[in-house]
């Protein structure tokens, strides 16, 4: 009995009034409560991303107390799998054409935000630590570190807003092809102002050119990791067909490559991005279905990696001269992020759209950032940072709220909302009555044979409601129905249209949601069905024609990608 009593136990008090949760159990409550706060957040029409990184809060140590800064990094495996799927589904963007087309104003948006937010987040917060502190070198090293970070943005929350969105356009590439880089960047620059901060506060171990080279060779490696590891899935996918097959080789892929990355202290995003545009540029046409894979395995995993993200801020812990800090922090990051990009983009002549909004598109800071925190950490002394760590976080989430919601400002002004959905998409989102031929070519029911076959002669339709003097519909003549006519040519002088007509089995109403008809037209192999006008009357209000709204919605995607293509076109 006692076994039994252990072995059920799910959750326990430790005596000091924490509640601790087993790791399946607290693993449950984060993917529940992530998707209520994400669909809660969307039906307010904010980015879902915010609702699952408030719900992070709400179950972190400032509130509930149920995810433990200890439990946080007992699931740091899972956030770098789930920043390596980020990763790859950003390498999906990045084929060799738009760098063809874009590479040389990809490159310069690049290093001119980059270093726009890097430069004036280093001087804006030397300055404000040494009016508080006093001490001139430890506040500089403190500005360069800070700079360093505040040059990365966040790809998972800012990415999750263009899918969320289905964007497509000039500025969602930009977008896609700036936050694929922009970590390799901030590494970069950390690395150089971590040497330059343990210089001033005489703790430097190695020299400028040692720890250059060894940076070097880390970025030489992440990346000859991810292209075997798409060159290897590129040759085993050749052997396999099933789905099931290509998603499993597909994460045990991924698995790997952010496996050995963890192994090599390094971020998995690079490598994991690298195996991601490997394939899309190896396999065009075998990826898409590879990614989309990965794309409908992921929507969980995403959301407990914002609600753990959200879990890692703990906004108790900031003190008024911290917050003086961060306030600066802040301010000269959108700054440094807003003028750089938009400077960057004038520059090379992008596009009016990545001129205008690309700037607000960039502020998001999470996995990155708060890993580079912790990393200055455990390289400097406590004092300082802890510093680091409160600031970065306390602005992670404030811009993970705000973040997001300029993402999708940005792309709405820029007209790109929409441009990159799907048939399946848009059938999500119509009525009936969107699609629907409202003036059917339709017989009365007193028309003899005779006439029928005059209407069938000219007509092009195969599918004909019969209605009465009313326009209610009584019932339905096909092609089937017309040909057993031409059989009967010696009655047709006293045989009707209600003679002949098949009595109406399916009907629907314009307001009805079209995913729901659609549905049940493949399930019943319906070609045609009578709308009418509402759910108590039989008045006809048109027909809904199965090959024909799919030829509609067709034409209507292929429409918005041209054009969003066109929009890339444009130059003014």
């Amino acid at each position: 009995m006692e076994f039994m009593i252990h072995s059920v136990v799910i959750a326990s008090n430790d005596g000091s009034g924490q509640f601790n949760l087993n790791v399946v159990l607290l693993f449950g409550l984060i993917v529940l409560g992530g998707a209520f706060g994400a669909r809660l957040f969307q039906r307010l029409h904010i980015p879902q991303v915010v609702g699952a990184v408030v719900v992070g809060i709400l179950l972190g140590r400032d509130v509930l107390n149920l995810i433990t800064p200890e439990r946080v990094e007992a699931l740091k495996p899972f956030t770098m799998f789930a920043l390596g799927i980020i990763g790859f589904m950003i390498g999906a963007e990045l084929r060799a054409e738009v760098f063809r087309k874009y590479g040389r104003q990809f490159f310069i948006i690049l290093f001119s935000q980059g270093f726009g937010a890097f430069l004036l987040v280093a001087l804006g917060t030397s300055l404000m630590a040494w009016h508080i502190s006093g001490e001139l070198y430890t506040s500089i090293a403190m500005g360069l570190v800070l700079g360093a970070i505040a040059s990365a943005t966040a790809p998972a929350s800012t990415v999750n807003v263009l899918w969320e969105y289905k964007t497509r356009g000039p500025l969602t590439t930009a977008i896609l092809a700036i936050v694929a880089l922009d970590d390799a960047l901030a590494l970069l620059l950390y690395r150089v102002a971590a040497t330059g901060a343990k210089a001033l506060l005489g703790t430097a171990d190695s020299s400028a050119f040692g720890t250059t080279f060894i940076l070097l060779g880390e970025i030489v490696g992440t990346v000859l990791l991810g292209f075997l590891a798409g060159v290897t899935l590129y040759f085993l996918l050749k052997f396999v067909r099933a789905n099931d097959k290509i998603l499993e080789f597909s994460i045990a892929s991924l698995l790997l490559v952010v496996g050995v990355s963890i192994v090599a202290g390094i971020d998995p995003i690079l490598p994991a991005m690298v195996l991601g545009i490997t394939m899309a540029n190896l396999a065009p046409r075998q990826s898409k279905n590879v990614f989309e894979l990965i794309r409908k395995f992921s929507s969980p995993i995403y959301i407990s990696f914002f609600v753990l993200a959200g879990a890692h801020i703990e906004l108790g812990r900031l003190a008024s001269s911290t917050a003086a800090i961060t306030a600066v922090y802040i301010s000269c990051r959108v700054g440094g992020k807003v003028v750089g990009a938009w400077y960057g983009a004038k520059y090379s002549r992008a596009p009016a759209v990545v001129r205008k909004y690309l700037g607000i598109c960039l502020l998001p800071q999470a996995g990155v950032a708060i890993g580079l925190a912790i990393m200055s950490s455990q390289l400097f002394n406590s004092e300082f940072g802890k510093t680091i760590i409160i600031v970065v976080m306390t602005e992670t989430f404030i811009i993970e709220l705000l973040g997001p919601i300029l993402v999708k400002v940005g792309v709405k002004k820029a007209g790109e909302v929409g441009m990159n959905v799907t048939e399946e998409d848009l059938i999500k989102t119509y009525t009936v009555a969107d699609v629907m031929n409202t003036s059917p070519t339709t017989i009365t029911q007193d028309v003899p044979l005779q006439q029928i076959l005059e209407v069938f002669s000219t007509s092009e339709s195969v599918y004909y409601p019969v209605i009465d003097g009313q326009s209610r519909i009584i019932g339905i003549i096909t092609i089937a129905d017309i040909k057993e006519m031409f059989a009967n040519q010696d009655v047709a002088g006293w045989l009707l249209a209600c003679d002949v007509a098949e009595p109406v089995q399916d009907k629907t109403t314009p307001d009805k949601p079209l995913k729901e008809v659609i549905e049940q037209m493949r399930l019943y192999n319906l070609e045609n069905v009578p709308v009418v006008a509402g759910k108590d009357s039989d008045k006809l209000a048109g027909v809904l024609d199965y090959s024909k709204t799919l030829r509609k919605i067709s034409a209507e995607v292929l429409h918005r990608r041209k054009k969003a293509d066109d929009l890339a076109m444009a130059t003014g």
